[in-house]
């Protein structure tokens, strides 16, 4: 079997689909790209055997089948290659591959393809049509609240909520809480999943510069998402979400406004003095202004700022970590950022002041206590 590609394209198409592949398989053949050829398409594919991801591409081949290629070997020599046509000839008795370039050979041994894990089609789904531009806003506004305690396993995923009122993305690790929701999208669907981190990644590097409309099939076990020349189906994560409703205070009559940026720039320039245990600031909040406190006991270090705001409330003192707020600053977007509060003990919740009518982003954090 023979056929011809530009190394470019390869290239391109490999970078994508290789983060499905784990950097510990337990099957020796899952470090290996599927090269498939049927007629004049080529697709590749990569899995961990609970996500896989898929490329096509248009080749000019002699033949039809299938081999397994080492994936490491093969990905990195194409990255010290220039744009180039390759020829690739691959021996469908033993598997050997050899790939033709302007400088000279290189030589593969490969796996038969049929080895290769089936790609599931799962059954009784549903499907939803999404444009790529706000399934990458979900995860990009998201996918940083996830969890990373493995014991909380439904917290490490998003959760994709679709119904009559639109599409909402929820991601919380218990300390902080994201709700991201778009309402300009007809369905009459009414379902909910939690995508796995890893799939999310994947999604977010693919959809990058992509303006086409996604095509998504689920249903209790698995997700498919058509895109592009692309495919990327996930095991979806079998946990009951929190229900996440239940922390989001509903009365929080002090609110203040602030540009998101000073606010941020000071969090930056105050978190390097904060403990590096608890990354605590302190924030003072009062008719016209904000001063942010941090302070190390241990090492004699201390910083204040003072920063200008509007503020309608009670005047207040709360503590929050400093890390969590500047990842919140970093994503929300806009130029001024508006932080609704109820008191020093309970949560603090972000928003945007330039929201799209379509659109509802909802940021959570819980306080720390101070330290008196």
């Amino acid at each position: 079997m023979q056929f011809s590609i530009s190394s470019a394209d390869l290239k391109e198409q490999l970078q994508i689909i290789n983060g499905a592949i784990s950097s510990n398989p337990i099957l020796p053949i899952l470090e290996d790209f599927l090269f498939k050829i049927e007629g004049d398409t080529l697709t590749i594919a990569a899995t961990d055997n609970q996500t896989f991801m898929t490329a096509a591409l248009h080749v000019d081949a002699d033949e039809d089948g299938c081999v397994a290629i080492p994936a490491k070997i093969l990905l990195d020599t194409l990255k010290q290659l220039p744009t180039q046509p390759l020829k690739f000839s691959i021996d469908l008795e033993t598997f050997a591959v050899a790939v033709t370039s302007q400088f000279g050979q290189y030589k593969l041994a490969g796996e038969d393809g049929n080895d290769f894990p089936k790609i599931p089609t799962p059954d009784n789904v549903d499907n939803i049509d999404v444009p790529a531009t706000i399934l990458l806003e979900g995860i990009n506004k998201t996918l940083f609240a996830t969890s990373t305690n493995e014991s909380q396993v439904a917290m490490t995923g998003v959760f994709v909520q679709i119904n009559g009122e639109g599409l909402t993305f929820v991601a919380t690790d218990a300390h902080k809480l994201v709700k991201y929701g778009f309402t300009d999208i007809e369905t009459s669907l009414d379902g909910a999943f939690i995508l796995p981190k890893k799939a999310l990644n994947l999604l977010k590097n693919a959809l990058a510069n992509s303006n086409q409309s996604v095509s998504i099939a689920y249903n209790d076990t698995n997700a498919i998402f058509y895109f592009d020349n692309q495919v990327l189906s996930c095991r979806l994560i079998d946990e009951n979400y929190p229900n996440y409703g239940a922390v989001i205070p509903s009365d929080n009559p002090n609110t203040m406004s602030i540009t998101r940026t000073d606010f941020l720039n000071s969090l930056k320039r105050i978190a390097n003095y904060a403990n590096k245990t608890t990354n605590q600031v302190k924030l003072e909040i009062s008719d016209s202004s904000l001063t942010i406190e941090a302070e190390d006991l241990d090492f004699s270090n201390r910083a204040t700022e003072q920063l200008p705001c509007y503020y309608d409330g009670e005047a207040m003192t709360i503590g929050f970590n400093a890390k969590f707020l500047i990842e919140m600053l970093n994503t929300i977007g806009g130029d001024n950022v508006r932080i609704e509060l109820s008191s020093p003990n309970r949560a603090g919740i972000l928003r945007t002041e330039e929201q799209a009518p379509n659109e509802d982003l909802l940021m959570l954090v819980m306080p720390v206590m101070l330290n008196v």
